[in-house]
């Protein structure tokens, strides 16, 4: 098996495209909120999980509505031929707005149209994957985003110094509607009406042959072909994928304002500083994929744990810029350890026909945390009025996502791609 360099990096743009949004969009509407609305950080991390509480409610269901999709366009393309422009629409007017009521209207509707097709585009990758090769594909992908997030930090700190918010916001819609060029031009999903009808088969035989033999209809949910410790490693490992991102994305969202309030820097500097970390994860997360088809996938993400602490620890007593982003580099690349190996450990467990299924499980703790995490440190923050707690809360959060990293023990790549895989790919 060899993969596709090419069509791995052209499927990236989507996921490209996405980070470098919503990169745009953590680090600059915290600092409109307070600079033009709010005072409380609390009401702020909350206004900053809607995104995740739509993530939670919609990715899921648009991940299996995806699986289902039969069009000759394939099962995920329609869903991003129909959501990237809507939600560039949308992404050029959060920083235009005058009043608070306005900005929310907006925030609401961009981040309700960004659940719509980002775990359709999220699976794209797996589907057209064999098993084996995912992790070094997911590498690629999240070198895409990463490349992104860095698109984001610094050029989008620099367009905010020099014209104000309006201009990250606009390069972030332009970006979108290039992906969605690139990938409606270059990749190319085989027609699903097709592949529907054979599923439909192979379910009807299954149900067919449970009922004789148990009595009833068939469980036809996407467990079915689970294990009991497949199950608990599915359930220990999504449940990690909670925790690591109550400890991500307290940093990801409330960076700025620590930098700014504790460092005594611009927003757009703040906003340039998180690049390294953007960079680290760059430049470590094809060979984050590579070595977990040496050591494996799992052995990865807890050294990417370990590492993220060790990273983060010094951070408790350090306030000297420079090597703050010497901390945040070394914590990119345990975070790509982390992170190209998360979503392919959870894809694993699924048939094919479910993918899009367990993608939207993997956004739904993910978001889940997003929603819990936010919330929760601004309520400590505001009661302690203290910005310095953010990086011990991350490094507990670290640690219980490593306690539960312990029990997972399924999830590697198969030996070779299933017999789905091959025909899709």
């Amino acid at each position: 098996m060899k993969l596709d360099y090419k069509k791995t990096f052209l499927i990236g743009f989507g996921f490209f495209a996405s980070s470098l949004a919503w990169s745009i969009y953590n680090s600059f509407v915290p600092l409109m909120l307070e600079e033009r609305f709010l005072a409380s950080t609390a009401i702020i991390g909350f206004i900053m999980t809607i995104d995740n509480i739509f993530g939670v409610i919609f990715q899921p269901l648009f991940g299996q509505l995806s699986d289902r999709t039969r069009t000759r366009f394939g099962r995920r393309m329609p869903y991003i031929m129909l959501g990237i422009p809507t939600s560039a629409a949308a992404f050029i007017f959060i920083p235009r707005m005058p009043t608070l009521f306005a900005m929310m209207a907006v925030i609401i509707a961009f981040n309700l149209i960004m659940s719509f097709w980002r775990s359709p585009v999220v699976a794209l990758m797996p589907d057209l994957t064999p098993s084996p090769l995912r992790s070094k594909a997911n590498g690629i992908i999240n070198l895409m985003g990463g490349v992104g997030s860095i698109i984001a930090f610094f050029v989008g700190g620099l367009l905010a110094k020099a014209g104000g918010y309006n201009a990250p916001f606009l390069m972030g819609a332009a970006v979108m509607l290039a992906a969605l060029i690139i990938l409606f031009t270059f990749i190319k999903e085989p027609d699903s009406r097709k592949l529907g009808r054979q599923l439909d088969t192979a379910n009807q035989m299954l149900s067919r042959d449970d009922t004789a033999q148990t009595g009833t209809k068939a469980d036809l949910s996407v467990h079915r072909h689970l294990s009991r410790p497949e199950k608990v490693s599915l359930f220990a490992l999504l449940l990690a994928i909670f925790f690591w991102f109550c400890g991500y994305n307290a940093v990801e969202t409330f960076f700025t304002l620590y930098a700014t309030q504790t460092l005594g820097i611009s927003g757009g500097d703040a906003a340039m500083t998180l690049t390294l970390f953007s960079l680290a994860l760059v430049a470590f997360a094809l060979p984050a994929g590579i070595l977990a088809g040496r050591f494996g996938r799992r052995r990865m993400i807890l050294i990417g744990l370990v590492g993220m602490i060790i990273a983060f620890i010094p951070m408790l007593f350090i306030e000297n810029l420079w090597i703050l982003r010497l901390l945040l580099f070394l914590g990119g690349l345990c975070w790509a350890c982390i992170n190209i190996n998360s979503l392919p450990m959870v894809v694993e467990l699924a048939s094919h026909d479910r993918i899009g299924s367990y993608t939207g499980y993997y956004y739904f703790f993910s978001f889940s945390a997003a929603i819990v995490s936010p919330t929760l440190f601004g309520l400590l923050r505001d009661l302690t009025d203290q910005y310095s707690i953010l990086f011990p809360y991350s490094i507990a959060a670290f640690a219980l996502a490593f306690i539960c990293m312990l029990m997972v023990h399924h999830g590697e790549a198969e030996a070779e791609p299933l017999p789905e895989q091959s025909t899709v790919s």
